[in-house]
């Protein structure tokens, strides 16, 4: 099984799928499309049932319960898409195996390692198989490696009728890097009582809260004047945005904040004399801090129209996602139910809040319950991303034992 998912799981980061925030289609890129379909006849092969795929590229297909008794349907899903944060063309993922505990050399030419100085966690992983990329791209392991384990899982079941289960959904979906993902999913059409991602990181991780989410686009405006003739005229945009980025909070970014604390994150800067442009995320866990982040934004904006003109500068938030620790606390027995079959596989469960988002995190606030459960990757979204085929295999024997309990407390 750990070579067949393996497999599988190349076969997947070599397609380029990273979505794209700036298109108004779905899903937003065309690669997407090209795996939805490789997915679909994958599924058909291995003999799933209801495989599908729409037009938006949501795949969809069942395993039917192959007991008499009254179980709930559970849903597996992972998304197609890739990070935006650096490129996805033309991976080339490298295979580890029996890793030695040292430095990685993932590209000589460019003298590119991944090394445990760098990556401490990496002493985790001695003997491991590991895949890594060639220092050029990001992996891809968020979150092809949830489809290769969902995939793998459904091959087990089929393969050994002997382990009983309920009905099993799963399905893979577009864009969840953008924050797109759920937008036209039809819970309705899935069917399922509730879910699972499969798109945490390291092993052991299960997380049922996730961050309040919003995106921030920001223009500001300047007028250009020649230099030599500048004064009193020119209004520079760049320094207008530089001026904004500067009054917010420069501890409460990524790089220094942790567990439940929040965050401003300029993801993208641009911009000349005339025009200059500032997108940001902004996050945190607490609803009312949520909101105060936003008015926070919001305020220094304003003082800056009061400092440049009215139409000086263009604010545009839109939430994301919010916290689905509200929608899952009042059915924790499927948190309860991911721990224990973690615990009946010798696995510790690492429960804490998602420092980042799922698809999970809109599903619930959809009607459908999802928790998020590890896949074995690291340094997700850079060139230094791998993932571990050992706890790999892990998370789809995860799978499995979520679907044997489900079918064992049933009536």
């Amino acid at each position: 099984m750990k070579q067949e998912l393996m497999e599988r799981f190349i076969s997947y980061v070599k397609v380029n799928t990273q979505s794209d925030d700036r298109s108004e289609t779905c899903p937003t890129t065309p690669g997407q499309l090209l795996l939805a379909d490789q997915l679909v006849e994958e599924l058909m092969k291995i003999g799933m049932e209801e495989v599908t795929v729409d037009e938006n590229g949501y795949v969809m297909a069942t395993l039917p319960a192959n007991t008499d008794k009254t179980v709930p349907t559970i849903g597996f899903l992972a998304h197609i898409d890739t990070a935006l944060d650096f490129t996805g063309e033309n991976v080339k993922p490298q295979v580890v195996d029996n890793y030695d505990g040292g430095d990685i050399i993932l590209n000589e030419a460019l003298s590119i390692v991944l090394s445990p100085s760098a990556s401490p966690e990496l002493s985790q992983y001695v003997g491991h198989t590991l895949i890594t990329t060639d220092g050029t791209t990001l992996l891809g392991a968020d979150n092809k490696a949830g489809i290769a384990e969902i995939m793998t899982a459904m091959v087990y079941l089929i393969q050994h009728p002997e382990v009983k289960h309920g009905k099993i959904r799963v399905s893979f979906t577009p864009d969840e890097e953008i924050g797109r993902g759920p937008h036209r999913f039809d819970v309705a059409a899935f069917g399922a009582d509730y879910a699972y991602t499969m798109d945490g990181g390291p092993l052991g991780e299960l997380q049922y809260e996730s961050f309040n989410a919003a995106a921030a686009h920001i223009i500001c405006k300047g007028t250009n004047v020649h230099p030599g003739t500048a004064k009193g005229k020119m209004v520079h945009s760049a320094k207008i945005a530089m001026e904004l980025h500067g009054q917010l909070p420069a501890d409460e970014a990524p790089e220094f904040t942790e567990g439940y604390e929040g965050f401003y994150h300029l993801i993208q800067m641009s911009g000349d004399v005339e025009k200059s442009e500032l997108r940001y995320i902004i996050r945190d866990f607490d609803q009312e801090g949520f909101a105060g982040r936003k008015q926070k934004l919001a305020d220094i904006v304003s003082r800056l129209k009061l400092k440049y003109g009215e139409s000086s500068i263009e604010l545009n938030i839109r939430d994301q996602y919010f916290n689905m620790r509200d929608k899952i606390e009042p059915v924790i027995g499927i948190v309860n139910q991911a721990k224990l079959a973690m615990e009946n596989l010798g696995i510790k469960p690492d429960i804490k809040p998602i420092r980042g988002g799922t698809d999970g995190s809109q599903l619930s606030y959809m009607g459908l319950p999802t928790p998020n459960v590890f896949t074995g990757g690291e340094n997700y979204h850079g060139r230094y991303e791998y993932a571990s085929v050992d706890n790999m295999l892990k998370a789809v024997q995860v799978i499995v034992e979520i679907a044997k309990l489900a079918e064992a407390e049933a009536k």
